[in-house]
């Protein structure tokens, strides 16, 4: 194990990695500037580019846009009151009012701090707790399994801000569609309506291109370009102008973690749990108002990675697109990774260091001109994004009917986003599907065809009455 621990770390500073690493952070930050396009849609939108990666190199890069998009947000929540990441709209609100008196360098310099203490704590974090988590997974049989895939959706449902009905309905949607195919058990094309395109399932690539890229630039377009930004003068405003941003850094990054544990938690839940945790407090002032949520969200992006690797449950949205760009290049999420590429988990954790560090300073030095980029005009943007992500799926050995499911998909997913349709539950229900099938098919046929064994084990049990009973802890929350 000490072996595999060491010589993922050495490759961690290889030369590979380190490129991916700071590309990701780049493209992440980028990304977390300009606002409404967001980590999700980008990394959906850079999937057919990362076919021609190595498949560490494809992780590193995609997970560094993920957290990377969450520094980058807090700028124009800072300089404009505008985030890029729906988390920045509570790091706004403490630093856009110190922005407008003049303090925009001190927020700045407290944000990307604090994100970097969180980084490396969830990088601790993530080291420490996953590998028993996988042992323990790869221990369990395939009913508890089934249970684990199910009980994480449904809460990770039933948690989620948008309405119940509509997340559970649009969960069995994504599953429907992700069992499309040819089935396991028999052989046989299921859902397939006689379509020869369809034998093989809806692919991945543009399902998720559609519903979170296209739609998001579809919506993009009809945005107005965003105020002139105050740039700081200078990036660095000297430590004893930011003393004080430690403790509530510290106190954040302990409540993002958390957050980022729980299947279907957000980041901006994060946020808003830890900066109304310093209200409370009233400690630390205005920059603790900085400091608390930004760290907390960075936390949370990041520790979300434990269950991604633990489990093979996806936290979020952007962990279940990385779920699917994993079995797309060859890697199994969850514990079988650890048998599989044994090395690569430690990879994963030593660019995770790397790339918290660079982000730093991406997000410092350069301040001035991720400010401006939220000028570029999102009618010359979106489009030429749109036709680079088709002619990619194109290049990436995709068919025609790819493309013409990438923009039905975009259609069906910005119509969700105007009527109020959660899209992540969708995402989680295609990606869970197909090894919730695999694995109660196989516990069925350990227990000889009789159903009646599955109601009697405790995994399934605990995960439908803990789905139950957060189901009815916010129907009475709600009414």
């Amino acid at each position: 194990m000490s072996a595999h621990i060491w010589d993922g770390l050495l490759l961690a500073l290889s030369g590979e990695a380190l490129l991916y690493a700071g590309l990701g952070a780049l493209l992440g930050t980028f990304v977390g500037v300009l606002p409404g396009l967001g980590p999700v849609a980008t990394i959906a939108l850079l999937l057919p580019v990362s076919f021609q990666m190595s498949p560490s190199g494809a992780l590193i890069l995609l997970a560094g846009i993920y957290y990377g998009a969450q520094y980058g947000s807090s700028t124009t929540a800072i300089l404009i009151n505008v985030p890029g990441e729906a988390s920045g709209t509570v790091t706004a609100i403490e630093g856009h009012r110190l922005a407008r008196t003049g303090r925009a360098t001190e927020a700045l310099a407290v944000a990307a701090l604090s994100s970097l203490m969180a980084g490396l704590i969830a990088a601790l974090i993530l080291a420490v707790a996953t590998p028993p988590l996988a042992a323990f997974a790869l221990a369990i049989g395939p009913a508890e399994t089934a249970a684990i895939l199910l009980g994480g959706a449904i809460l990770a449902v039933l948690i989620s801000s948008e309405g119940t009905a509509r997340a559970v309905m649009m969960l069995g949607l994504g599953g429907l569609i992700g069992l499309i195919g040819t089935a396991g058990g028999d052989g046989q094309p299921r859902f397939s309506f006689g379509l020869r395109e369809l034998r093989d399932g809806i692919g991945f690539t543009p399902l998720v291109v559609g519903l979170f890229g296209f739609s998001e630039l579809i919506a993009l377009m009809t945005r107005r370009p965003e105020e002139q930004p105050a740039v700081p003068r200078r990036w660095w405003p000297g430590y004893a102008a930011i003393r004080g941003w430690e403790a509530p850094a510290l106190r954040g990054s302990v409540i993002g973690s958390l957050v980022g544990l729980l299947p279907g938690a957000t980041t901006l839940m994060a946020s808003f749990l830890a900066y109304s945790a310093e209200k409370r407090l009233k400690r630390g002032g205005a920059l603790a108002g900085v400091a608390a949520p930004e760290a907390a969200n960075n936390a949370a992006a990041q520790t979300s990675f434990v269950m991604l690797f633990g489990l093979g449950l996806p936290a979020n949205a952007a962990t279940a697109v990385l779920v699917g760009a994993m079995m797309l290049n060859g890697l199994p999420p969850g514990p079988a990774l650890f048998s599989h590429s044994p090395s690569l988990f430690w990879t994963f954790v030593g660019s995770l260091v790397v790339a918290n560090f660079m982000l730093v300073v991406l997000n410092l030095p350069l301040v001035g001109i991720w400010a401006r980029l939220v000028l570029v005009p999102p009618a010359i943007l979106a489009p030429a994004i749109i036709v680079a992500a088709a002619l990619g799926i194109l290049a990436s050995g995709g068919a025609p009917f790819d493309v013409l499911a990438l923009m039905v998909f975009g259609l069906f997913g910005h119509a969700c986003r105007r009527n109020g349709f959660p899209l992540m539950p969708m995402l989680m229900g295609y990606v869970i599907a197909p090894p919730f099938e695999d694995h109660l098919r196989r516990a069925i046929t350990h227990a000889r065809g009789d159903w009646t064994i599955l109601l009697a084990n405790p995994f399934l049990m605990t995960a439908l009455a803990l789905a139950m009973l957060v189901a009815v802890v916010k129907y009475r929350a709600g009414s």
